[in-house]
């Protein structure tokens, strides 16, 4: 048997709803793992809607962060107005 190697990944353009998703969660301290992925999932349903405010949306994700909910939510309001998403 032979192990066929995976297909390329294709990278998302810096201007999509995915990589300014992801992109305003990375730098978040988390304990768990995957809380960051979840929430840059989070992030990404709220980019398309944007039904609830952000503070709602930080506290249904449920991320376990090493910082306060306010701090993180400065930062995340910060980098979306750095990539022109307006608030």
């Amino acid at each position: 048997m032979t192990t066929k190697a995976p297909s390329a990944v294709k990278a998302a353009p810096a201007e999509s709803l995915e990589r300014i998703a992801y992109g305003c969660v990375a730098g978040l301290p988390a304990t768990e793992p995957h809380d960051l992925d979840r929430l840059g999932y989070y992030m990404y349903v709220w980019l398309g809607n944007r039904l609830d405010p952000l503070d709602v949306v930080l506290r249904n994700a449920g991320v376990k962060l090493q910082i306060s909910d306010q701090e993180a939510l400065e930062r995340i309001r910060q980098y979306l107005t750095a990539h022109g998403v307006k608030l």
